[in-house]
């Protein structure tokens, strides 16, 4: 009997064999194909780029800036993004040799896990959380432990991380911080960031905080944990969210020379280097007036819309920790309602054409719940309301 051919196919990353697929476009695509349906379910701005960054970047291709920038970034990119941090959040980086433009955030939390996780490390990750960082630090061979918030308003206290650290010892590589939060919308004081810097002060673990959401934040101000142990923090930032660029892909990534060294080698083995028309677009949205100005419209837009969604929910008999920043509010399903938050976010979407993301896809803490986003139009909003009453009360 002729000996069976070898399959090529059946040799890939073995990694992938632990990374679960998340269920957040696939839930979402099904939703799309439901007639008369309102999506509030990715977390996409609604708003258009402001005219001051598409004129950047036409002004970029006109002046055929098409060439390959450094793999860092352009000079341009660095040098508004290091202004940036600074006015914003007092955070001093070098633009030659502390930051780097990657595709969008999310390449920038590839990268940073990348350059720092190794088999067996263990990377702790507070939830419910978007699952990125979780498949990301499986996929390189990393164990990622989830810390389940919910019992304490969605905010790691030091306790707990405080518990994690005792029991996984020199194994845990990193702490994800994310903040303003995806899905929970919830942010940190100053105070409830130097408590956790301090718990991490004098240790050898690395924070990577996902600062994408910054400028979204409506009740107080954020503080960055880089603040605190820059000597310990990769930070995240970018337009995508701010600046309603999320197709134009450009994040930073910044923190110490030396921290960042082997993470910038991951950065430039991965990409070449970002665009150069997304990049001058991007320089005008975070280091102009014009860019300034059109991020304060949008937050100011997103803090009405959570005004007026968060109490009709809670109205309606939905828990929730009121969100003070990104665009999202996590709900938790109304008692007298199925708590099975697949079934019930299937029913809603298909019975009264609202979608939303069931709460189990975002990790521990998150059954029982829906993420609901509130980067729609305030009329859908409202008409999102009205459908969500109506469902109930059948």
């Amino acid at each position: 009997m002729p000996k069976a051919k070898p399959s090529v196919a059946a040799r890939f990353n073995q990694n992938i064999k632990t990374v679960q697929p998340t269920g957040i476009r696939e839930f979402d695509a099904q939703c799309s194909a439901i007639p008369d349906i309102i999506k509030l379910t990715i977390g996409e701005p609604d708003f258009n780029v402001p005219d001051a960054m598409k004129q950047a970047a036409i002004d970029a291709i006109n002046n055929n800036d098409s060439h390959y920038a450094p793999a860092v970034g352009s000079e341009k990119m660095r040098l508004a993004a290091s202004h940036f941090l600074k006015d914003r959040y007092g955070l001093d980086y070098d633009p030659d040799s502390e930051i780097a433009i990657t595709i969008g955030a999310s390449e920038g939390i590839f990268t940073a896990l990348g350059g720092y996780t190794n088999p067996g490390d263990v990377v702790l990750i507070p939830t419910p959380t978007f699952p990125m960082y979780m498949a990301i630090t499986q996929f390189f061979g990393g164990q990622a432990v989830e810390l389940d918030t919910s019992a304490d308003d969605f905010i790691l206290t030091p306790a707990k991380l405080q518990a994690a650290l005792d029991q996984y010892g020199d194994r845990v590589k990193a702490l994800v911080l994310n903040y303003p939060s995806n899905p929970t919308g919830v942010s940190y004081s100053a105070e409830q960031i130097k408590a956790l810097a301090d718990v991490l002060k004098g240790t050898d673990v690395l924070v990577i905080a996902d600062e994408i959401y910054s400028e979204l934040v409506y009740d107080g101000k954020h503080t960055s944990i880089a603040k605190y142990i820059p000597e310990q923090t990769i930070v995240l930032n970018g337009v995508s969210k701010s600046s309603a660029m999320t197709g134009y892909r450009i994040g930073v990534l910044a923190g110490p020379a030396q921290l960042v060294k082997p993470v910038f080698l991951a950065h430039s083995l991965d990409v070449t280097a970002a665009a150069d028309p997304s990049m001058a677009a991007a320089a005008a949205g975070m280091d102009t007036p014009a860019g300034r100005e059109a991020t304060a419209k949008m937050r100011d837009e997103y803090k009405r819309r959570r005004d007026f969604l968060a109490p009709a929910l809670q109205k309606l008999g939905f828990g929730l920790t009121k969100p003070v920043g990104a665009f999202y509010i996590f709900a938790k399903i109304p008692a007298n309602q199925n708590q099975d938050d697949v079934a019930f976010a299937t029913a809603l979407a298909k019975e009264a054409h609202v979608a939303t993301t069931p709460g189990s896809f975002f990790g521990a803490g998150g059954k029982g719940y829906l993420r609901i986003s509130y980067a729609a139009s305030m009329a859908n909003i409202k008409e999102s309301v009205q459908r969500i009453t109506a469902f109930l009360q059948k």
